[in-house]
C-alpha cells in the first residue's frame, strides 16, 4: 500500500500530453526517413526536456533500458523537478521506431505514471504472452485456455458469431500457430508489425472492431498497457516468457515465477494512474501530426484512473515559438 502523502493529489494527465505531444512532434520530423534510431533519440531528448518540468519526483521504472545502455530515460533514472509526489514512470518515448522511420501507420508517443512502488519490474524478462479486451469480456481473458474456446466465448458475450470476433497480434513467426488456432476457429485476425500499447488500445476501445489482443509481446509494454487500461477500463492478462534457458534461469534466481499469471493490478497496482498517448503517425488508435505552414496539430489520449475519465485532446503548436523555447527539439 502506498503513502496517502505520496498519492497524487492533483491531476497530472494534462502536464503528462505536453511531454508525450514534445516527443510526438520531436520524432514526426524524421518519419518516413528511414532512420529510427534518429527518431527515437529526438523523441527521447523531447520527453526528457519537458519531465524535467512536470512537479513531481519520478523514478523511470520501465525506460529505454539501463544506463550504459540509454543515456536518457534509463531504468532507475529521477526525472520531474523534485516535488511531490513521488512516482514511478514508464516511457516509450517513440513506439514503432521502425514504423515512424518508414511512414507507416500507428508509431505513438507514451507514458504511464502511478504511485512509487506500484509498476511491475519486468527484470530480465523482456517477453511475456498476453491477451487484452475491454470490460465486456474481461473475465474471459485466459492464457490456459484453447484460444478457439475463448473466440467463441467471446462471440456469445457479444451477441454476435465467431466469425465476427476479430484479434489484433504481432506478425511474428513465433504465432504461426497461434494464427492457425485463431483461424481454424472461424476468428479473423488483424496483424501489425509492431507496436503492443497502440494494439491493446485498438482491442479496448469502443471505435474499433477488434475484440482481441493476443499473442507474446514486451514486458515493458505490457506494464504500460496496464497503466491504461486501469483508466479507460478493459484487462490484461499476462505470462512470462523466456526467450531462451539462460533468460529462464535468471529470471528463477531473481525470484519471479513463470507460471504466474498476472493480471492487470499486477501490472501496476496503484490507484491513481495517469497515461498519456500521442499520435506521431495516423493509425487506427490516434491521428498523427500534421503540419500546416509554422504549425502543426496532434492528437493525444490522455486518461486518470481516480476519475475514470478519458480525454481525447487535438491541440495545435505554433513551431517557430516552440523553438524559440526549446531549440531545435521540435523541429
Amino acid at each position: 500500500m502506498t503513502s496517502n502523502q505520496n498519492r497524487p493529489d492533483r491531476n497530472l494527465a494534462l502536464e503528462l500530453a505536453r511531454v508525450t505531444e514534445a516527443a510526438a512532434l520531436a520524432a514526426a520530423r524524421l518519419v518516413g526517413r528511414g532512420d529510427k534510431i534518429a527518431a527515437d533519440q529526438a523523441a527521447v531528448d523531447a520527453m526528457r526536456f519537458v519531465l524535467d518540468s512536470v512537479p513531481m519526483s519520478g523514478t523511470v521504472v520501465i525506460g529505454e533500458g539501463e544506463k550504459d545502455e540509454a543515456p536518457m530515460l534509463y531504468n532507475g533514472e529521477t526525472i520531474g523537478d523534485g516535488s511531490a509526489p513521488e512516482v514511478d514512470i514508464a516511457v516509450d518515448p517513440l513506439e514503432g521506431t521502425r514504423l515512424c522511420a518508414l511512414g507507416m501507420p500507428s508509431a505513438i508517443a507514451v507514458i504511464a505514471l502511478a504511485e512509487r512502488g506500484t509498476m511491475f519490474d519486468p527484470g530480465p524478462i523482456v517477453y511475456m504472452e498476453k491477451m487484452a479486451g475491454n470490460e465486456e469480456v474481461a473475465d474471459l481473458l485466459d492464457l490456459d485456455r484453447p484460444i478457439g474456446e475463448t473466440l467463441k466465448l467471446v462471440a456469445d458475450r457479444k451477441g454476435m458469431g465467431v466469425g465476427d470476433v476479430t484479434v489484433v497480434m504481432l506478425d511474428r513467426p513465433r504465432h504461426e500457430q497461434a494464427m492457425k488456432d485463431v483461424r481454424e476457429a472461424g476468428g479473423r485476425i488483424k496483424l501489425i508489425t509492431d507496436g503492443d500499447v497502440s494494439a491493446a488500445l485498438l482491442a479496448v476501445s469502443d471505435r474499433s472492431p477488434v475484440d482481441l489482443l493476443y499473442g507474446i509481446g514486451g514486458t515493458p509494454e505490457g506494464v504500460i498497457t496496464a497503466a491504461a487500461l486501469k483508466c479507460m477500463g478493459g484487462a490484461i492478462v499476462g505470462r512470462l516468457w523466456a526467450r531462451d534457458e539462460t533468460e529462464r534461469q535468471a529470471a528463477i534466481d531473481a525470484g519471479y515465477d513463470l507460471s504466474r499469471i498476472l493480471t492487470t493490478n499486477d501490472l501496476c497496482w496503484g490507484d491513481d494512474v495517469f497515461f498519456s498517448a500521442t499520435g506521431v503517425t495516423d493509425g487506427d488508435v490516434l491521428q498523427g501530426v500534421r503540419y500546416r505552414g509554422r504549425g502543426a496539430t496532434t492528437e493525444s489520449l490522455v486518461m486518470r484512473s481516480r476519475s475514470g475519465t478519458v480525454r481525447r485532446v487535438h491541440a495545435t503548436h505554433d513551431r517557430s515559438k516552440l523553438r524559440a523555447i526549446t531549440g531545435e527539439r521540435y523541429g
